[in-house]
């Protein structure tokens, strides 16, 4: 008895095929993803693309308006239009993660506890390097952000203590950094309510955030780091007195 069906066959590697517009898209996005096709570089024409893979011009509309949708091209209309290769800064990028991770983390079960531990990761190791880079420009804006948190009202929201943080990572010089980091923090600015939380309990926060300056404006990485460090984990209760919940929401 053979017994025997194609998915139990030695050797047999089976790779679904997908849509003909997703194959003319993976390849003009590892194209673009491997330098092949700078930023800015413009795209042959629908016919041409069509005529180069072997497809319908409507197979190529498609696999324009996937890579488009994933930021991977900007596609204008007119004389001088066409699809060309992005060119995105570091700023646009961590928007667009921060805005996936925000559907990621309502759809998935995931906690603010994950978020934070991502943070406890990233931002002690940013606050070290900091301290070793921070050039005079970038340490007078941490400092402006610590004289401006004395004055934010529970209304304002998060957004004077989270430019806190991302100026810190910012102060490394390295964008990629920014890149992760900002993403976090945006979802957490929008699922944890300020006015939840006591003003003392936000002077607290404050002088952190004055101890972390103060430690990246005199060099000294390993405080920077250990302040940062223990700011973070001071922050979890707070956090959990903050968090707003759909889902304990959809209980009441």
């Amino acid at each position: 008895m053979t017994g025997e069906n194609a998915g139990e066959r030695p050797g047999l590697r089976v790779r679904k095929v997908q849509a003909a517009y997703h194959q003319v898209a993976e390849q003009l996005k590892e194209q673009i993803v491997t330098g092949a096709l700078a930023a800015g570089t413009r795209l042959p024409n629908e016919v041409e693309l069509a005529r180069l893979f072997g497809v319908s011009r409507s197979t190529v509309r498609e696999a324009l308006r996937l890579l488009a949708s994933q930021h991977l091209i900007d596609t204008t209309r007119g004389v001088s239009g066409g699809s060309f290769v992005s060119s995105p800064d570091a700023v646009t990028v961590a928007e667009n993660l921060g805005g996936t991770l925000g559907l990621l983390v309502n759809a998935q079960d995931m906690t603010i506890a994950h978020l934070l531990e991502a943070r406890l990761l990233l931002e002690p190791s940013a606050a070290r390097l900091a301290a070793g880079r921070a050039t005079p420009e970038a340490l007078a804006d941490l400092r402006r952000t610590v004289e401006n948190t004395s004055y934010s009202e529970a209304t304002q929201g998060f957004v004077v203590h989270w430019d806190f943080h991302t100026t810190l990572v910012s102060a490394t010089a390295n964008p990629l950094l920014r890149m992760m980091c900002q993403p976090i923090n945006a979802v957490l600015r929008t699922r944890l309510h300020r006015d939840r939380v006591a003003r003392p309990t936000w002077d607290e926060v404050d002088h952190d955030h004055l101890r972390i300056y103060e430690a990246v404006a005199a060099r000294d990485a390993e405080a920077a780091e250990r302040l940062t460090r223990e700011h973070l984990h001071s922050l979890r209760p707070l956090y959990e007195q903050m968090h707003d919940d759909p889902r304990e929401r959809s209980a009441d």
